[in-house]
């Protein structure tokens, strides 16, 4: 798949752990591993939208496109 998830990424540039993370955003952290492995098929706007919130970033710091 062409879309990247780059949450590992953010983790680690903000040393959070990924459980943090998850409790944090109000996900399981099995969700987060999917979105970390980047088997997600989908992302609800709203948990983007908390994710940038709590890792003070934009969402084209966490989503990429790569051909």
């Amino acid at each position: 798949m062409p879309i990247i998830v780059n949450v590992d990424v953010m983790l680690a540039k903000r040393k959070m752990s990924s459980g943090e993370l998850a409790e944090k955003v109000g996900i399981t952290p099995a969700n987060l591993s999917i979105l970390k492995t980047n088997k997600a098929k989908a992302i609800r706007f709203s948990t983007l939208e908390k994710l940038c919130e709590v890792l003070n970033c934009k969402p084209g710091d966490i989503l990429d496109y790569v051909k």
